[in-house]
């Protein structure tokens, strides 16, 4: 009976190690997305700088969609910004659109913001927050990326790097060719 009780506890630790090992393996950062693998939400959301003017993801059919929620008073939003300005300058904006999402921000704060960084590409308001609801946005920044058929391949909430960019839109460009020259072959 002694002798059982001196194995019982070395062998209770293990799988307790190994449940802990595997835990600090894994990305704590990364928060699930129901919304991978699924169609994108529509949406239809006003201009920043001119609320009457308008964009919704229909317009974006058949490109690549990187969606990317922000706010001025975001700090990560403040780091990831040079990505993004990169990200709109090397490629073609006929295949791939980026679309800045204001999050829980004054329109004026979000001008603001953009001025000081600079940055040429569509940015939309989000009333309520009604289409973060829609997307899931836990915070910012949170950017999709959208394949041209819609489907929302990844959800990324931490500030994008280069890398993250240019193996998720370069993977979902080769898909958007292979499409087009299967649809017309």
């Amino acid at each position: 009976m002694k002798g059982w009780r001196r194995w019982s506890l070395p062998l209770w630790a293990v799988p307790v190690l190994a449940l802990l090992y595997w835990g600090l393996g894994q990305d704590q950062r990364r928060l699930p997305s129901a919304l991978e693998g699924r169609e994108a939400p529509a949406f239809r959301l006003a201009n920043l700088y001119d609320p009457s003017d308008s964009l919704s993801l229909d317009d974006l059919e058949g490109k690549v969609v990187v969606l990317n929620y922000w706010a001025s008073w975001c700090i990560p939003c403040i780091s990831e910004h040079p990505v993004l300005v990169r990200l709109r300058e090397h490629y073609d904006p006929d295949e791939v659109a980026l679309v800045g999402v204001l999050f829980q921000d004054a329109p004026e704060n979000g001008k603001r913001f953009i001025e000081e960084l600079g940055g040429e590409w569509p940015l939309v308001l989000d009333p309520g927050s009604r289409t973060a609801i829609e997307y899931g946005v836990y915070g910012v920044p949170e950017t999709y990326f959208i394949g041209a058929d819609g489907i929302v391949a990844l959800r990324h909430d931490l500030a994008v790097t280069w890398d993250l960019v240019t193996r998720t839109v370069d993977s979902l460009l080769v898909a958007r060719r292979a499409g087009a020259s299967g649809a017309g072959g």
